[in-house]
């Protein structure tokens, strides 16, 4: 009878176990333990934890609780978290049920570094938050009835707000000031790994929130660093070592940085895209900002290149691109398709087009755009077999009456 007895406890323990625990263990015990070291986060300065991992982990999905369905192509305009969080997104809304438009690209982290909502009172980035959405949760229930696809909006290496609070992960001046561009915005620094996880982590925790989507932008160095390259007092990290010159590094590190990314965020079932300089997809890499179209197109699921008319010069031949949306965007995309051919996994195409006047452009340098502008540059991918796009007006003021399916 004792042993008898043992034996149903054993059995009653082994049910109790929660089944995650079950499978788990035989991996366990079956692999070599390491240690890991886990650095303090940027904006947490806590000492190094220890953390005891198997070899090998069991695969973990996340999932966030939405649904949110790929539709045909995507469609989508540009939403500011002051937009998402306002009055205007009601508009916004309106615009995106009554047309065949059908996703939004809505700021997480914005041009700043500001956190655009605020997370968890125990959260790392707590002290970057900003209540400009009030309820991120609210706002995608909202979306997910609609079926309005969400994609977060992370602005990666311009980041004034980071810089300021840890110079060390920035640019200096020789005076030992942090360096801002002419319009007063810093970067942080691509070489630095702890750079890429404080970065990452935000698109982790748009992921969880239940965004489909998780949009990199400003994936470079700044613009002209070519020039101050010499000038500038920053870290290379683990790059500092490698047999390329400092074109090659910057490639290497955004590259990189674009890879790990991709890899940090495969458990939360989201797709990855990045924006690019549509100017990159003409040349064999940006030598100053490090990016490098090709290699930045092997690492996500969607590229979105940056083809606003107003924002080529003298291009393709088109003395004036302003005043040629059809043409400039039919002669670009004829580019970016080479391109694209030559990859043997190619990611979606899906570029930036343009819904704002380029009056800075001076007089006969730009004409005003409206509905004619923004089909003509729709008709243009369309006529190449690019059927996804996105829309972009700073102020979210999109023309209204235009055909998003010509």
């Amino acid at each position: 009878m004792g042993k008898a007895l043992q034996r149903w406890w054993v059995l009653v323990i082994f049910l109790m176990m929660p089944l995650s625990l079950l499978f788990t263990l035989p991996s366990l015990a079956a692999e070599e333990k390491k240690v890991y070291t886990v650095d303090s986060h940027p904006l947490k300065q806590t000492q190094l934890i220890k953390i005891e991992l198997p070899e090998k982990l069991p695969r973990f999905t996340f999932q966030s609780g939405f649904t949110f369905e790929y539709p045909d192509a995507i469609r989508g305009i540009y939403v500011t978290s002051h937009s998402a969080g306002g009055s205007r997104m009601e508009n916004l809304l309106e615009l995106v049920d009554s047309t065949d438009l059908n996703a939004m690209v809505i700021d997480i982290k914005d041009d700043y570094g500001y956190l655009t909502y605020v997370p968890e009172e125990d959260s790392p980035y707590a002290p970057i938050g900003k209540n400009y959405i009030k309820d991120v949760t609210d706002m995608l229930t909202v979306l997910e009835e609609k079926q309005i696809y969400p994609i977060a909006r992370v602005v990666v290496f311009k980041d004034t707000i980071l810089a300021g609070m840890r110079p060390d992960l920035s640019f200096k001046e020789q005076n030992g000031q942090v360096w801002k561009n002419g319009r007063g915005d810093s970067f942080v620094n691509p070489f630095l790994k702890e750079v890429w996880d404080y970065n990452v982590g935000i698109a982790i925790e748009a992921a969880k929130l239940g965004f489909a989507e998780i949009q990199f932008d400003y994936v470079r160095f700044p613009e002209g660093f070519e020039r101050r390259d010499d000038i500038l007092e920053y870290g290379m990290g683990d790059y500092e070592t490698i047999q390329m010159d400092n074109v090659q590094k910057r490639v290497e590190a955004v590259t990189d940085f674009v890879a790990y990314a991709k890899e940090k965020l495969e458990p939360y079932n989201v797709k990855v895209s990045v924006d690019i300089f549509g100017y990159t997809a003409t040349l064999p890499e940006a030598p100053g900002i490090g990016q490098n179209f090709s290699k930045i197109s092997e690492h996500v699921d969607v590229i979105s290149s940056m083809i606003y008319p107003s924002h080529w010069t003298s291009y393709f031949g088109i003395a004036k691109p302003d005043l040629e949306p059809y043409n400039l965007v039919a002669e670009y995309i004829k580019v970016e398709k080479k391109k694209l051919d030559e990859l043997e996994s190619p990611p979606i195409s899906r570029p930036w087009i343009q819904d704002f006047t380029a009056s800075w452009l001076g007089k006969g340098n730009y004409k005003v755009y409206g509905k004619a502008e923004v089909e003509a540059q729709i008709k243009a991918l369309n006529d190449a077999g690019v059927t996804e796009y996105l829309i972009w007006n700073a102020g979210n003021s999109y023309t209204t009456g235009v055909d998003y399916t010509p």
